[in-house]
């Protein structure tokens, strides 16, 4: 059993991090993630970790990035146009495998925006803020209890396939105060880097059967080349066709070879319902009062909730939706999620979008007004 507490999700964000054995956190203060940075600043030396204020986000990230290569568990946060700047910085990581998590408590935008109000704008940034075909992980809790087991999942899916691990909040789900209950997480549940196997050759970036190459800290021994360039298995830049093709689909394909493990959802009501809702982060919370309520009332409606959000559930929507009249995707944005959700609906006319930017939540009321008005339609 663990230790419970009452925690805002940002909180729950950081002790989530430190319980997975992150020990370096460097970052600059931006609203509304300025609270885990202030936690880190605490909590780290307690434990005999790093903590460093950088000048901005782009040294933020590099300073993370430099740490993880030394086999230090590390992390960054930030928001909105801290985001924007960690992006270049973000594809390096990505390119060389490099373990890293990056917490993003999203705020409307685009620019500086709506710095104290909630958005879900960023969700495609996420994903394809970098330039060219990377990899990256993506997860989105909903409540502070799920803050901190994503959190520290996160940072054990990073470690484990050498790839950077996106902790996606936004500002409502960040600052609610909710009972946590922490985990003691034990050293099985907690992943760490595969190393060099002993008396063979180490090669870097090399093709194994797993598609996760061994990680050699700097400092423990090893001479390696590390470049952001495409290169071969040895880590020096490559320009061969070939190389760059066996590379970049390894590079891709070792999210691909390990769904099963990175992808969660979680489903209410599914298996029978009309009306699917698919709804993530805080507007979650929402969907799943309405259509709680809207069962109790007899209407065969559900919600599917992507917890990670990149990979894209797409097995499992796929799944859910089947036999559905209709599905409604509600989200803080004007649509970025619900063009996925329509890549797997065959009648387009099927999916209905509930969008609000306007700072303010998607209310309960305001799904069930929804699903009604979808139901009277069919």
């Amino acid at each position: 059993m663990g230790t419970a507490r009452l925690l805002q999700g940002n909180e729950a964000c950081v002790r989530g991090a430190l319980a997975a054995g992150v020990r370096f956190f460097a970052g600059y203060p931006i609203t509304p993630s300025t609270d885990i940075t202030e936690l880190f600043s605490r909590e780290l030396p307690r434990l005999g970790g790093r903590f460093i204020q950088m000048e901005d986000e782009l040294s933020s990230i590099a300073a993370a990035i430099g740490a993880s290569l030394t086999g230090t568990k590390s992390i960054t946060a930030t928001s909105g146009p801290g985001f924007s700047l960690k992006q270049e910085n973000l594809g390096f990581a990505a390119a060389a495998e490099i373990p890293l998590v990056i917490i993003n408590v999203m705020r409307g935008g685009p620019s500086t925006g709506m710095p104290t109000l909630p958005s879900q704008g960023d969700v495609m940034q996420a994903r394809w803020g970098t330039h060219g075909d990377h990899p990256v992980i993506v997860t989105v809790p909903y409540v502070a209890s799920e803050i901190y087991r994503e959190t520290a999942r996160a940072v054990n899916l990073s470690e484990r396939y050498r790839v950077p691990a996106i902790v996606l909040l936004d500002e409502t789900v960040a600052h609610v105060r909710e009972r946590v209950l922490e985990e003691k997480l034990t050293t099985g549940a907690i992943a760490e880097r595969k190393g060099p196997a002993p008396g063979k050759r180490y090669l870097p970036y090399e093709h194994t059967e797993d598609m996760v190459p061994p990680f050699a800290a700097f400092g423990s021994g090893y001479r390696y080349h590390m470049t952001g360039l495409t290169h071969d298995e040895t880590g020096f830049p490559s320009v061969e066709a070939g190389e760059l093709d066996r590379f970049l689909r390894r590079l891709n394909g070792k999210l691909e070879k390990h769904y099963e493990d990175i992808v969660r959802v979680s489903e209410i009501e599914v298996d029978d319902a009309e009306v699917v809702v698919v709804a993530y982060g805080s507007t979650a919370r929402s969907a799943e009062d309405a259509v709680l309520r809207m069962r109790k009332a007899g209407i065969p409606v559900g919600l599917f909730r992507p917890i990670t959000l990149w990979p894209f559930p797409e097995r499992e929507l796929e799944s859910a939706l089947s036999g559905t009249r209709a599905v409604i995707v509600a989200e803080q944005n004007f649509g970025q999620v619900a063009r996925e959700v329509e890549r797997f609906v065959c009648d387009r006319k099927m999916v209905h979008r509930l969008n609000r930017v306007d700072g303010r939540m998607i209310t309960p009321r305001q799904i069930e007004d929804m699903v009604k008005e979808v139901r009277n339609r069919a």
